[in-house]
């Protein structure tokens, strides 16, 4: 308790340099890092000696301890996983439930390769390291201790309040497919595994806050050449690798056409005032008129922003031959696709059997782990809550919708159509976010205005 005290004093100073509005919650801020801590121990990643059922173990632990009733929190086993469940009921049954969303499993991160243990967890500098500092074990803590908070102060919710955690969102999704399935009848989403604020890289002070309100469909479309092949000293005119290669360069030069929702017409007038010149004048250009040539070559060109104004699909594996004496027999590659919100996989592909054009070649949707879903709509109530719990801890600190470029679990329930959004409460560098790579971390500021944050946010939406 005594190393957990000495780091909360150091994040009550990082904070007052952070210019955050800081209520005092010391136990929960305390209990938070110190499940986060313990969670991070757990190496919760898929295989052989998968820990996710500790890591649920844990929080069922602290939520009881907190007063949910043993049997309102229940651990699933599926597979090598398992996912968490738990519920805070309201006064009106009436009401759907308001679920918060999270997950347990981390990526892979190999010891040898870090500068330290990723799952030894170390508080150093200010910062929490180790595997899930950012994704996601610190979010999930922050949610839990305010939820103990809340019970803590004697809030009574009106309708249910659900936490949940999915145990494979890093990988096949399957916990989070059935978590979805069971709470079709949620009213709203909070994923606290998405969105997030962004701290200025000169002054270290929160820049701006985004809540994600959709994200792009992910689909794997494998195309295949057949061809009878023969010997390689009598070359034919079709060739099943030559045959691919040129549908390939195709598809490669090809753009979808760019487009505009309610959405990322709103994110991106506001993410203009926060990039290059260059880049932020060809976002109110193609913004004003999405069919501006110049302003979509200029945001094209740029990987970070071709993703935000359109689908875009992209070869990743290729595959050809038998052997080094003989013509190819046959020839794959495989198309991965993030697809903008409202338009099907089945239209997508169809689109790129048109620009290969080549009846030769086979077309297969080898998507797994992943739906389509459209975007959340734009609900004043949520919007309303979240800029009114983050202008209590950064007052003025600009806040709009984004649109994520991956997938999280928000995307089951969107596929159900169930509105859900990401907006979790940390801040930090653009240039510190080492989610899913090397040397993870988290400035330990958050702590105490997430907490308040959670305390606003939670209440309005379950009220």
């Amino acid at each position: 308790m005594r190393t957990v005290m000495v780091a909360m004093l150091a994040v009550t100073a990082a904070v007052q340099a952070q210019g955050a509005t800081r209520a005092s919650h010391p136990q929960a801020e305390a209990q938070a890092l110190d499940l986060a801590k313990q969670a991070i121990a757990l190496r919760s990643v898929r295989g052989p000696g998968n820990q996710t059922p500790q890591v649920a173990v844990l929080y069922k632990s602290a939520l009881v301890a907190g007063g949910f009733a043993d049997a309102d929190v229940t651990i699933t086993p599926v597979d090598d996983t398992a996912y968490l469940i738990a519920t805070w009921h309201g006064s009106d049954p009436a009401l759907k439930p308001l679920v918060i969303s999270g997950h347990m499993d981390v990526v892979e991160a190999k010891p040898a390769d870090w500068q330290r243990d990723p799952f030894t967890p170390v508080v150093e500098n200010d910062y929490l390291f180790g595997r899930g500092a950012t994704d996601m074990k610190l979010d999930g803590t922050l949610a839990i201790a305010s939820l103990i908070e809340l019970k803590r102060e004697g809030y009574k919710p009106r309708r249910d309040i659900v936490i949940e955690f999915s145990g494979d969102e890093e990988t096949v999704m399957k916990t989070s497919a059935i978590i979805a399935d069971k709470l079709t009848n949620a009213d709203l989403v909070l994923n606290i595994d998405g969105g997030g604020g962004q701290l200025d890289e000169t002054t270290g002070k929160p820049a701006f806050f985004t809540w994600s309100g959709a994200e792009k469909s992910y689909a794997d479309f494998q195309l295949v050449v057949t061809n009878p092949g023969g010997h390689s000293s009598e070359p034919r005119k079709v060739n099943a690798i030559d045959e691919l290669a040129a549908a390939l360069l195709r598809i490669d030069a090809y753009q979808f056409k760019p487009e505009l929702s309610a959405l990322t017409r709103i994110s991106l007038a506001q993410e203009a005032k926060f990039e290059d010149p260059q880049t932020g004048a060809a976002m109110r250009a193609f913004v004003a008129d999405p069919t501006d040539a110049k302003a979509i070559a200029t945001l094209t060109d740029n990987p970070a922003t071709v993703g935000k104004i359109g689908t875009t699909c992209v070869v990743t594996m290729i595959s050809g031959g038998h052997a080094e004496n003989a013509l190819p027999q046959r020839a794959t590659a495989n198309i991965n696709c993030r697809i903008f919100p409202g338009h099907k996989p089945a239209a997508i592909m169809a689109e790129l059997q048109k620009v290969a054009a080549d009846p030769a070649i086979g077309f297969k949707d080898v998507t797994e782990g992943s739906v389509a879903n459209d975007a959340s709509p734009l609900r004043a109530d949520f919007i309303a809550a979240v800029e009114t719990s983050i202008h209590k801890v950064y007052p003025g600190v600009p806040v709009f919708p984004t649109q994520s470029p991956g997938a999280s679990d928000s995307m089951w329930f969107r596929y159900h159509h169930v509105p859900s959004y990401g907006a979790s409460p940390v801040f930090i560098k653009a240039s510190e976010d080492f989610s899913h790579g090397l040397n993870e971390r988290t400035p330990l500021f958050n702590l105490a205005p997430a907490i308040t944050y959670y305390l606003s946010l939670i209440p309005a939406l379950a009220s």
